[in-house]
């Protein structure tokens, strides 16, 4: 925050960037920039910020966010989600049997329709959220044990946030989003040059699976399973860059082995 002054606030910097700042503030913020190095040149840096971010990836600000994003979805989710579980049980005992094998191989080719869902709700969200420049996540990456204790607690299983530094990723940090199987905590790393990735981690009834991969407009995600937990690592659609970003998270949200980082 700006105390050195109170009558040109640091929100009142951000809104005259972002083209918010009612018309009668100008001339004083104009002023201000003027008289204050230090601050025209962290608005000079906000701008030129914001304007990779539309430039790069500027076709999903007019994207209409999807209904499957919609909180007031999320409860019909679940009790639909009871009643399908239900009746999968039923045809499930009603196959069993000579029809077993080729299930189990079907399901060793290809994702069950629950983590397709999911998979599209993480791309749907990486879309939503990446374009956003002042709030992109609720609780910043400088909070990861509070980040990390409240979404672990929203999720209902432990939830781990990988370090990526040495893939040249800082954590932005994260928020609370519904999931096709409920709760889901969503994270946002970003690279120096502003290009940003996320992950999407959620509770799963599914089996677990090595990494997959998978393509959207414009970007990508690899996804997969580990004990309980759904992970989809989405970013921009270059596929070995964005492989080697997912190795990193998988190998460190591993729930078989101790946690490593914050």
């Amino acid at each position: 925050m700006i105390d050195r002054d109170p009558i040109v606030s640091e929100d009142e910097l951000h809104a005259y960037v972002d083209g918010e700042l009612p018309a009668e503030r100008h001339g004083a913020v104009e002023a201000w920039l003027a008289t204050h190095a230090d601050d025209a040149a962290r608005v000079a840096a906000w701008r030129s910020q914001a304007e990779l971010i539309r430039a790069r990836y500027g076709g999903a600000v007019d994207e209409k966010p999807p209904q499957r994003l919609d909180l007031a979805r999320l409860e019909r989710r679940r009790r639909w989600r009871v009643t399908a579980m239900a009746a999968a049980a039923v045809i499930a005992a009603f196959v069993a049997g000579g029809a077993t094998g080729w299930f189990a191989r079907a399901a060793e080719g290809s994702p069950s329709s629950d983590l397709r869902k999911f998979t599209a709700d993480a791309l749907d969200a990486y879309r939503l959220y990446v374009v956003e420049v002042r709030h992109p996540v609720e609780v910043a990456g400088d909070e990861r044990p509070h980040l990390t204790q409240w979404l672990s607690k929203r999720v209902g299983s432990p939830v781990r946030i990988p370090e990526l530094e040495k893939m040249g990723l800082k954590l932005v940090g994260g928020r609370l989003l519904p999931g096709p199987t409920g709760a889901t905590a969503f994270f946002m790393y970003e690279s120096g040059s502003g290009e940003r990735f996320t992950l999407y981690c959620g509770q799963t009834g599914d089996r677990e699976t090595a990494l997959r991969y998978t393509t959207g407009d414009h970007n990508a995600a690899f996804y997969w399973v580990d004990h309980n937990m759904a992970c989809v690592l989405s970013g921009p659609a270059e596929r070995d860059k964005l492989h080697a970003i997912a190795q990193a998270a998988y190998d460190q949200i591993d729930t078989r082995s101790p946690q490593r980082g914050g």
